[in-house]
């Protein structure tokens, strides 16, 4: 047979012009799929570097999309929840013997536990113990995300705080410049919300707080003018490097002049967080409704569709599935506070999954 006689578009095959058009569309699409095919074959080869996008977010060993930058305690500038020893403390005293020594609340080596929900049975319990969490158990169990704010300014600090001598945890920090940290695989309990932790992720958001009316030293410290007159995030100087990802970032709050509310029962003031951090909580709150279907992209609000601002009774608290802030779990708290735009959150993450604006009932 000839050369030409193999090539499946030779005249010498005499075929008919449709049939020729037919074979012209289809080859590309062959080579394509043969060439996908090696392709990733080749990747699947033992020792075979596969690299994150950036974006994802760590559920049960499983990786999910957020759309926002996040980096988790695999990354060479995470936070890792899992070490025992102390992250900021010179490395020769930062082993777990001599951090209790030196921190009086440092009681256990690990800063999280296991999530023993209710509903799961002595030999879920076995299982998972050892870290065999499924997908589908883990969304059965979670289906709350709680807001905090840190009262720290920056997330190294909040890191700081709560690993280094609080020996308390959170899953997520979401520092000024928008940038998430994950120091700890959603399947584990942290340690921030109390009564919620077996059945919550919780975040805690890098601004300095609600206080009252009469005493804004904080804030009036932390956020100064600038040439315009504009308020602008100050972080001491005793503080050193704030280990902020974006090089050289220039926070401001979203809106310009403190927001006065009333949380608990109490009248406070807090400057709102950065457009750069709505963004970014925006994406996350959208990602983790969608990765646990238990959490409502809703917050708590009462018949009118209103904000409560407060703690929940215990009763609905018991049986709420959604967004919510810490000071609807505990009556000592008022995170996230009077500035913060459950609307912009909610709304925002809502949109990401197409679904329709909230609307007052």
């Amino acid at each position: 047979m000839s050369r030409t006689a193999l090539l499946p578009f030779s005249p010498s095959l005499h075929l008919s012009p449709s049939l020729h058009l037919s074979l012209f569309r289809v080859f590309p699409v062959l080579l394509a799929l043969g060439a996908l095919l090696l392709t990733t074959s080749c990747l699947h080869r033992p020792g075979t570097l596969t690299k994150r996008t950036g974006d994802e977010i760590i559920v049960a060993g499983q990786l999910f999309h957020t759309g926002t930058r996040v980096i988790t305690w695999l990354d060479p500038q995470g936070y890792d929840a899992y070490r025992t020893e102390r992250r900021f403390s010179p490395l020769d005293d930062s082993s777990f013997e001599k951090s209790t020594a030196a921190v009086k609340d440092l009681k256990s080596p690990a800063r999280y536990g296991l999530r023993r929900d209710p509903s799961l049975t002595p030999e879920d319990l076995e299982r998972i113990r050892g870290g065999g969490w499924d997908l589908p158990t883990l969304r059965n169990v979670v289906d709350q995300f709680v807001m905090h704010y840190d009262v720290c300014g920056i997330s190294k600090t909040c890191f700081n705080v709560l690993h280094d001598h609080r020996g308390l945890s959170i899953h997520f920090m979401l520092d000024i410049d928008g940038t998430l940290y994950q120091t700890l695989d959603l399947k584990e309990r942290a340690f921030h919300a109390t009564t919620s932790n077996t059945r919550s992720v919780g975040v805690e958001i890098a601004n300095m707080g609600a206080y009252p009316p009469g005493d804004l030293k904080v804030l009036n410290a932390w956020y100064q003018p600038d040439a315009t007159g504009r308020p602008t995030i100050t972080i001491p100087a005793s503080i050193k490097d704030p280990m902020i990802y974006t090089k050289n970032f220039v926070g401001h709050p979203a809106r310009p002049t403190p927001v006065r509310g009333t949380i608990q029962n109490t009248e406070l003031v807090q400057y709102d967080l950065t457009p750069q951090q709505y963004a970014a909580l925006t994406k996350l709150t959208a990602a983790l409704c969608k990765v646990f279907p238990k959490i409502a992209c809703d917050y708590p609000r009462d018949a009118s569709g209103k904000l409560i601002p407060g703690k929940l009774p215990d009763e609905t608290l018991k049986t709420y599935g959604g967004v919510l802030g810490h000071y609807h779990i505990q009556t000592n708290k008022t995170d996230p506070g009077p500035a913060f735009d459950w609307d912009r959150v909610i709304n925002g993450a809502r949109a990401e999954l197409r679904l329709s604006p909230l609307a007052p009932r």
